[in-house]
């Protein structure tokens, strides 16, 4: 596995092993919370497991079928991971609402407990994928799992303590509708970014204007139309463009093409890249790079076929 699956499988086991904990912690101290955050857990490791999948497979080799490989996997995974999460949420309102109901009065000690430990275990998996979030989609969605986890314990950890202060039962469902609260508003930056993805909407760091103004400056080039941006995984992103150029020879155009690809992967961090020329005094069916007036050194052809990455 890569080094971004390894932090995945140690997420995975730690994620279970906390969720058995939790659970155990929850039925002894009779706490809703602590118990709905243990089911909150043990999702968490189910969709950690999905995550460990999908960095394997996404780093698969393209094939004749997938020319452009896996890289979707992640995306996918992503979209699983965001809608497990929002069950869980549901799963926890209805049962806070019930309890609001017919309130029970857990024990906070026990419960704060369990939590602290919990909590300084989650915290350490999150600091583990904090990093890989940054560029991989697949683990931002794992590391919104780990987080909610955080916020989750945090919260119980502190109710705990304050329902042995106050013996106040109605604290332990209000603790679980904050954990439902936390745990929506991380799907839908998930699934909203995982959509754009889909979408083939373009990145944000990459804006057309931007790419179009940055391609424009460079010499030789008079103007970029049918332009298309996209991602095809975290962090591998596509280009496709028709660029106009002053009439040149074939060499001048293929130097134009290694400047416009340099530009793309420094400013842009664009590394699959797809030109094609044209020339302004071409027809408008003509997709070919024109030739000097004069005539061309030995061994060069008459005419050009279009450049292309």
């Amino acid at each position: 596995m890569s080094v971004r699956g390894a932090p995945l499988r140690t997420a995975l086991g730690l994620t279970l092993a906390v969720a058995l904990v939790e659970l155990c912690g929850g039925l002894f101290a009779q706490s809703l919370a602590l118990v709905a955050d243990s089911a909150h857990v043990f999702m968490d490791a189910v969709a950690l497991g999905i995550a460990v999948v999908a960095a394997i497979g996404a780093r698969r080799p393209a094939n004749e079928r997938q020319s452009y490989g896996f890289a979707r996997f992640e995306i996918l995974a992503a979209l699983a991971n965001g809608g497990l999460l929002f069950a869980v949420a549901i799963l926890i309102a209805v049962e806070a609402v019930a309890r609001f109901a017919s309130p029970e009065l857990p024990k906070g000690g026990l419960m704060a407990a369990f939590a602290a430990g919990a909590f300084v275990v989650n915290a350490g998996i999150g600091w583990s994928l904090h990093r890989g979030s940054r560029s991989d989609l697949n683990v931002k969605a794992a590391f919104w799992h780990v987080f909610s986890d955080v916020f989750g314990t945090a919260a119980v950890a502190l109710g705990g303590v304050l329902i042995l202060a106050t013996r106040a039962a109605w604290i332990d469902p209000a603790l679980s509708l904050v954990v439902a609260a936390v745990i929506v508003f991380g799907v839908i930056a998930i699934v909203r970014e995982s959509a754009d993805v889909l979408l083939q909407s373009v990145p944000a760091h990459a804006s057309i204007p931007s790419v179009r103004r940055r391609l424009r400056e460079l010499d030789g080039v008079v103007d970029v139309h049918d332009l298309h941006i996209w991602t095809i995984g975290s962090g591998s992103f596509v280009l496709s463009a028709h660029v106009l150029l002053a009439d040149a020879r074939i060499s001048e155009a293929t130097a134009i093409l290694r400047r416009i690809e340099e530009r793309l992967h420094e400013a842009f961090a664009i590394d699959h890249v797809t030109i094609q020329f044209e020339c302004e005094s071409c027809g408008a069916s003509d997709r070919i790079i024109c030739t000097q007036s004069a005539a061309p050194s030995r061994g060069a052809p008459s005419a050009s076929g279009k450049g292309k990455s």
